[in-house]
């Protein structure tokens, strides 16, 4: 079968996106995804996505992580779908999407950057001094001294691997905070990658949540990483977390077609 897909990119978070409007992906395997996915033999990604329809809704975001399996929500993904939405003629004020881990609100702006509103978070688990929460994925949140001298891969690996995450593994961000309160530094080892990405969407949102400057009310925090510039709005009320937005762009690589 020979297929149409595009290529799109945030912060460096890449994923191949599939229009499947008319269900012509429906059968789509986890072994076909993975070939996909691959960065020696198919397209290179992150990850894969699928343009659905979803009555009452502007569209579905259905998304598959490079390894094949389903899997939990990505942000930069999410906002990487809006734009090519925005790029197939879907040109809306505001978006409104279902994703599996529930409805979620987004926008383009005039200079392109995609804003998503993420899932609200309550509350969350302090383990070995470091945090885990959940931002639509799993995330483990350790803080650093000199983060870009860590061995992301091998301890991202270790802590996502171990008895703890083991069974249904975890999302591993490594943060420095900046000498300026609200700038803060992530590299992110991403489960279903099972490597460290130019960047995580739910990864830069869950080390924002953690790392809040004001202790009630607005926040805003400004994020690198090593694909780029992303920043995180929300508010914060005692320990819960709403009105959570990922902002950042999305870009469109490439378009092309493969033998599947």
């Amino acid at each position: 079968m020979q297929i149409h897909f595009y290529k799109y990119q945030g912060t460096g978070n890449d994923f191949v996106i599939l229009d499947n409007r008319n269900g012509k992906f429906d059968s789509l395997n986890k072994d076909q995804v993975h070939f996909l996915c691959n960065r020696r033999f198919g397209i290179g990604a992150d990850g894969l996505m699928l343009l659905n329809i979803r009555e009452g809704y502007d569209f579905e975001m259905k998304y598959f992580n490079a390894d094949g399996s389903e899997s939990t929500m990505c942000g930069n993904g999410g906002r990487c779908l809006v734009k090519f939405a925005y790029d197939q003629g879907i040109i809306k004020t505001s978006y409104h999407f279902m994703a599996v881990d529930g409805p979620h609100e987004a926008s383009v702006a005039p200079d392109g950057t995609v804003s998503l509103k993420m899932m609200d978070v309550t509350g969350m688990e302090r383990r070995n001094g470091h945090y885990v929460l959940n931002t639509g994925s799993p995330h483990y949140v350790a803080f650093s001294n000199d983060v870009m001298r860590e061995d992301v891969t091998k301890k991202g690996r270790d802590i996502r691997n171990s008895n703890g995450f083991k069974k249904e593994g975890i999302n591993v961000n490594f943060v420095e905070q900046t000498k300026e309160a609200d700038h803060i530094i992530v590299r992110t080892y991403e489960r279903g990658v099972e490597a460290e990405t130019y960047s995580c969407g739910t990864g830069v949102t869950a080390a924002a949540l953690v790392c809040y400057h004001n202790d009630n009310g607005f926040n805003r925090v400004e994020i690198k990483t090593l694909g780029g510039h992303l920043s995180v709005d929300y508010e914060k009320t005692g320990d819960a977390f709403n009105n959570i937005w990922l902002n950042g762009p999305a870009l469109k690589v490439f378009e092309g077609t493969i033998q599947l």
